[in-house]
């Protein structure tokens, strides 16, 4: 059996059963008492039985009344509750935001961020996902994720179809292990890196390219001794002795534990630019919006 009843209706026969009368029912609702009636009438012809039993004095809900206001009372504070979470929604209050970045981002580039936009908005589920640049690319391309924090520049992949919002910059570092020839001076030459053994990220990361274009058109080049990928594998590798190697600034805080000594490098000063990249037509939610938002202007600045 199809019954169409709206909410509306169904909020009246919760109305006239808690006031008792359609008289306190007309008065709570504001609407005229004529009109309460009919509007029960019609719900007791479609549903084919009374509600209530009517006296000179007050209702009383019928078996089938109470029954069927139960389930009216139920549906609309399930309609009630779930319009609030859309209005949220709306707000930029509530939803799920996934966010792809590299690993050193969401270690110590967006937490800050993420506090601070967690204050405002509790209520929207926020989820980091951390990858390699090109993974990072692909998830934005595909859709897995809102958009992406990560490195940008000539060296990478064109991104002619993507959007991109510049954030921040990123200084690049010489890290050595303590008690080394370059703990006594101030900025490190790159030319100086020719002379010491090298440990390098591997190929597939960021970090990796942005070195080989810096010493593409060097003379003299560092002799790798060992390739890591993981940024506590290279620090490792630096504190024991078996070499340098360059770094972004935002990866110097997860080398500490390894208690490695850095210092800028120069001639010349090589930076990483960090931005913001979404699909352009591919339409944000409120809270997501609100989120780049935030990195875009929360952001610190890296570079000085």
């Amino acid at each position: 059996m199809r019954m169409d009843l709206t909410v509306q209706q169904l909020r009246v026969v919760v109305a006239v059963h808690d006031a008792g009368s359609f008289t306190a029912a007309a008065a709570a609702l504001l609407h005229a008492q004529s009109s309460l009636s009919r509007t029960v009438l019609d719900v007791e012809r479609k549903l084919g039985v009374p509600l209530f039993e009517r006296t000179t004095r007050m209702l009383v809900p019928t078996e089938e009344g109470r029954e069927f206001v139960a389930l009216a009372r139920s549906t609309v504070d399930t309609f009630d509750a779930n319009l609030r979470h859309f209005t949220g929604f709306l707000d930029g209050n509530r939803g799920r935001v996934s966010v792809a970045t590299l690993p050193s981002l969401a270690a110590i580039l967006l937490p800050p961020v993420v506090s601070a936009y967690q204050r405002e908005r509790p209520e929207v589920e926020l989820s980091i996902e951390d990858a390699l640049s090109a993974e990072v690319l692909d998830r934005v391309r595909s859709g897995a994720v809102d958009f992406a924090v990560t490195v940008v520049s000539a060296l990478t992949e064109p991104l002619g179809d993507l959007d991109v919002r510049p954030v921040t910059t990123d200084r690049f570092s010489c890290v050595f292990p303590r008690g080394h020839r370059f703990e006594a001076g101030g900025e490190v030459p790159w030319p100086a890196l020719a002379g010491e053994p090298f440990i390098a990220f591997d190929r597939t990361t960021s970090i990796r390219q942005h070195l080989d274009h810096a010493l593409a058109g060097a003379t003299e080049r560092p002799r790798i001794a060992i390739e890591a990928r993981n940024i506590s594998a290279v620090a490792g590798l630096v504190a024991a002795g078996l070499g340098v190697s360059a770094v972004p600034g935002l990866v110097l805080p997860l080398m500490a534990f390894a208690g490695v000594a850095h210092r800028p490098l120069a001639e010349p000063a090589v930076e990483r630019r960090i931005a913001v990249v979404r699909v352009p037509h591919r339409p944000l939610s409120p809270a997501a919006e609100a989120f780049l938002d935030a990195v875009v202007s929360d952001a610190p600045l890296l570079s000085s």
